[in-house]
């Protein structure tokens, strides 16, 4: 397959896009149009202006979508899934266009916050996109933020690698950190929106120029502290310029590298595409971020009658694709018991779920289907169910659910 490889940073304020080939990497306002009396939908880039001149504009899709709001334009009222589904449509059309390829063979799509909802309503839209949602991957900020860095020459990451992001979203830091030493290298990175966050605006007066850079001095001292860091990277629309920042860039100069990249979500993106459509990943660490399991889920099963642990999850996987079905016949005691193993070995646990309400039947004659998912990086939901064993013990489908907290 020769088809289009995209990263897409996807904001209630903004959308970027890059794609692999093209130098170009396209902002558009995430807000969509509709030319009066008519099917027409439109957006603008940034570069345009971002006008759309005559229609009726409906913004902060994102939002509208994740909360099943509604938007009535034209005088027709439209669910804010399918504005976000026009609207995908159309900044997907730009790379298209500008490549003069039609087939997508992978995208990437990074959001601030990883949520189910979110992601359920990104592949719906992929569905009504026609593409495989094999081909379609969500990721967090934080996750595209570890690509990008990871991609850097080694003295980039040799040491902590700080991020401040200034932008609509508001104040956000990120911080990233290799753990050698193991059996696979470990990259672990945490964000946090900063208390402090201001709006943009308020960089049009002094007295607010004044007053962000106390804030973010503040912040940078508290965060930063004197320890190690073998790179400070800035983003977002705030730090388009940096000269404002005078105190701010003082303080994290000192004996630091530091530079500014506008598009690291976007960058990042493509990054995680581009490995994803390789044969062999050319990333060995496992990544530990929002999004990403922080426990290895193990389950206590019997072979050739010797005990073991059968892996379900691993501390790195994707929360949203990890998910399984099997079958297994019940032996002993009527229950599952999973290990759960968290990154730090101390907090080990183990989680049984008697298999109650389920009929009393002689060893290894009940069979069970079990399924498992995860809502979130920290909770895992399992479902379990009665199959019986054939005609001398038939199915009564009684149905077990259970929230497991990681």
């Amino acid at each position: 397959m020769n088809g289009l490889i995209i990263g897409m940073d996807l904001c209630d304020s903004c959308t970027h896009i890059s794609c692999q080939g093209q130098e170009t990497i396209w902002s558009v306002p995430t807000r969509i149009g509709k030319e009066p009396d008519s099917d027409v939908w439109r957006v603008s880039e940034e570069s345009a202006g971002g006008a759309l001149e005559g229609m009726v504009v409906e913004d902060k899709l994102l939002s509208l979508a994740m909360k099943d709001g509604t938007a009535t334009i034209d005088g027709v009222r439209y669910e804010g899934l399918y504005l976000l589904k026009m609207f995908l449509k159309q900044v997907l059309a730009i790379p298209r266009q500008a490549s003069g390829k039609e087939e997508i063979e992978n995208l990437v799509i990074t959001v601030p916050k990883l949520e189910v909802k979110l992601v359920d309503c990104l592949m719906y839209c992929a569905d009504f996109l026609e593409i495989d949602r094999s081909r379609v991957h969500v990721i967090s900020h934080a996750e595209s933020f570890v690509y990008y860095v990871m991609s850097q020459k080694r003295e980039v990451w040799s040491n902590q690698v700080g991020m401040f992001e200034l932008s609509e979203n508001g104040l956000h830091y990120y911080e990233l950190r290799v753990q050698r030493g193991l059996r696979q290298m470990q990259v672990v990175a945490d964000q946090e929106e900063l208390e402090e966050s201001f709006h943009l605006n308020v960089l049009d007066s002094d007295a607010g120029i004044h007053m962000a850079d106390r804030i973010l001095s503040s912040c940078a001292e508290r965060l930063l502290q004197k320890r190690l860091f073998s790179a400070i990277i800035l983003t977002g629309r705030g730090f388009a310029q940096t000269d404002w920042a005078a105190d701010f860039m003082q303080q994290i100069c000192k004996r630091r590298r530091v530079f500014a990249e506008m598009d690291v979500f976007t960058r990042g993106a493509l990054i995680r595409s581009e490995d994803l459509c390789e044969a062999q990943s050319a990333y060995h660490f496992t990544c530990i971020c929002e999004g990403r399991l922080k426990t290895t889920v193990s389950l206590k099963i019997q072979e050739r009658e010797k005990e073991g642990q059968l892996v379900l999850a691993s501390a790195g996987d994707s929360w949203y694709e990890t998910k399984m079905t099997a079958e297994f016949i019940v032996s002993g005691t009527p229950e599952v018991e999973f290990s759960l193993q968290p990154l730090e070995p101390r907090k080990k646990k183990t989680v049984k779920i008697p298999l109650e309400g389920f009929p009393k039947r002689p060893d290894r004659t009940t069979r069970i289907e079990m399924a498992f998912g995860f809502t979130g990086e920290d909770t895992m939901i399992v479902m379990i169910r009665d199959l019986g064993f054939g005609e001398l013990f038939p199915a009564t489908n009684r149905m077990i659910k259970q929230e497991v907290s990681l």
